[in-house]
């Protein structure tokens, strides 16, 4: 004879209830980022229209339409725009965002904009003394990529879509980036082990 009583089929059923109610409330509940692996964004070179640096403009008012950048979203996207920026060697220059030789992308001084068809006229077309010009290296959605990123250096993205902090810049690397190594014996071990 046991002394535990066994649960009742009967006090189990509104348990299973109650749960079979709760998924699909919960699963409904949980949104995921929408993740555009592969898709032709809008293009703001102004080679198809004028993208305004200044109200200063020599003839008659040019209203350029405001575009918005398609990714700043997309944290997937921004780690992308991250690689590339990386990969196309802007840190050279730039400094991890923080400037140098180019102008510092953290801050609140932006002297060709901080709008998105801004920043890609910047990329695209570069700018005088010393800007490249990437258009013919990068793919539309690659530049719209290193959009995203480059606001997301000075906080003009959503926090979600945000990276963390890089891993080389924390103390002491994380444990899976540990390269294997064998201990060294410091001193001899205890005679009794012997």
């Amino acid at each position: 004879m046991s002394l535990r009583s066994e649960p009742s089929p009967a006090g189990q059923r509104p348990r299973l209830s109650v749960l079979t109610l709760l998924a699909p409330l919960l699963i409904a509940a949980c949104e995921r980022e929408n993740r555009r692996f592969s898709e032709n964004p809008p293009t703001a070179t102004p080679t198809t229209s004028a993208v305004l640096v200044s109200e200063l403009q020599p003839g008659p008012a040019v209203l350029a339409p405001k575009v918005d950048a398609p990714y700043d979203d997309n944290a997937w996207a921004v780690s992308e725009g991250k690689s590339l920026y990386n990969a196309m060697n802007c840190s050279g220059c730039h400094f991890l965002g923080g400037g140098g030789i180019g102008p510092a992308l953290m801050d609140d001084e932006w002297i060709y904009g901080s709008e998105p068809q801004q920043i890609f006229s910047s990329i695209a077309d570069g700018r005088p003394n010393g800007m490249p010009a990437w258009k013919y290296k990068l793919s539309t959605q690659q530049t719209w990529e290193i959009v995203s990123y480059v606001r997301s250096l000075s906080g003009l993205i959503p926090k979600g879509a945000r990276g963390g902090r890089d891993d080389h810049m924390t103390r002491k690397p994380p444990e899976a980036s540990t390269p294997p190594v064998k201990p060294k014996v410091s001193s001899a071990p205890p005679e009794e082990l012997l």
